[in-house]
């Protein structure tokens, strides 16, 4: 086969149209990286903040320590195992953008030799396999995200009836229907 005859065939519009395809789920392996590294950020922000709230609890700056502190240790679980469904969610999205960027490049080789043409496939479906192990840690992820979320809510209610107890409280020591206050024995 001659140098212009490999060029020719190279430039077929059937190689082109083949090698389309991968490159369409290269961009959606890039897509979802993107979302995905965005997920990373926001749970490096987050425990950047219990960071911070636990170092408040250490400087006695916080009251409800006990409370703070097992909220705590709960998120931090949460987010680790978030980290990890992250991290190797990440590590397939990278895998199969390796697949389809290979998958790409085995037609190109496979029309250059007139052979071999199984191995585009092969690749294609490795990178298929990867980018499904991917959308399903990051749908488990999810899972663990909307329980942060629901724990959030649950420690931020019971700020708020700790806040309405004290203020209660304190309207009631400070109301002079209440009667002269006596001195506890």
């Amino acid at each position: 086969m001659s140098l212009h005859n490999l060029l020719e065939i190279l430039a077929s519009p059937q190689v082109l149209t083949a090698m389309i395809t991968p490159v369409v789920l290269i961009s959606a392996c890039g897509t979802l990286i993107f979302s995905t590294s965005g997920r990373l950020g926001r749970l490096y922000d987050r425990l950047n903040t219990l960071k911070g709230e636990l170092e408040g609890i250490m400087a006695g700056k916080l009251d409800l320590p006990e409370e703070r502190i097992t909220y705590a240790q709960e998120q931090l679980r949460l987010q680790r195992r978030r980290g990890v469904l992250i991290q190797r969610a990440l590590a397939s999205l990278y895998s199969a953008t390796l697949m389809f960027i290979a998958a790409s490049l085995a037609v190109a080789l496979s029309v250059a030799l007139g052979r071999l043409a199984w191995l585009a496939t092969v690749f294609a479906l490795s990178g298929g396999a990867f980018l499904f192990v991917a959308s399903a840690l990051l749908l488990f992820e999810s899972r663990y995200n909307l329980t942060f979320i629901n724990h959030h809510i649950d420690f931020i209610a019971s700020l708020q009836e700790h806040a309405a107890g004290s203020v209660a409280l304190k309207f009631q020591q400070d109301d002079p229907a209440n009667g002269p206050k006596q001195a506890a024995p």
